[in-house]
């Protein structure tokens, strides 16, 4: 929500975004990208294991495939990203796609589409089930089913 507040002696007009803050009724990611060295090779990887269609999309300095999203929805979206700031990676954070109803579906497609499982279909208990797969580009990438 956008806010307007008047500030100091003279009344100058100051504005800010206030939004809910971080707690257990809102997301705690709001954004993900993934970097890529070859856009339309990751693209074609993620349509293929997930079944899904990115949408491309250039800005200053970046260029980018947006994961299927309705803007507004208050779920998490993201992108896979190529810029100079964007390296690929095998350690550090990791994102976790859904791959439901069943990530053995998903599993099942990286090492076709190029890319390497990790970590095969894991139980996590009553959390479901998770995998890791690095992609065409060397990320590190987990996936996450209730199957």
């Amino acid at each position: 929500m956008f806010n307007m507040r008047l500030r100091g002696r003279r009344g100058a007009v100051q504005s800010s975004l206030t939004s809910p803050t971080m707690d257990e009724t809102t997301n705690s990611l709001n954004w993900f990208e993934i970097p890529a060295k070859d856009l339309a090779r990751a693209k074609k990887f993620y349509e293929t294991v997930l079944g899904i269609k990115l949408s491309l999309m250039e800005m200053p300095g970046m260029q980018s495939a947006m994961f299927p999203m309705s803007p507004g929805s208050g779920k998490a979206n993201g992108c896979l990203a190529k810029s100079t700031m964007h390296k690929p990676a095998k350690s550090g954070c990791v994102v976790y796609l859904n791959a439901n109803p069943d990530l053995k579906t998903s599993l099942s497609k990286v090492a076709r589409a190029g890319g390497t499982v990790v970590m095969p279909k894991t139980s996590i208990g009553p959390n479901g089930f998770m995998a890791f797969f690095l992609d065409t580009e060397g990320n590190r990438v987990g996936l996450h089913s209730m199957k």
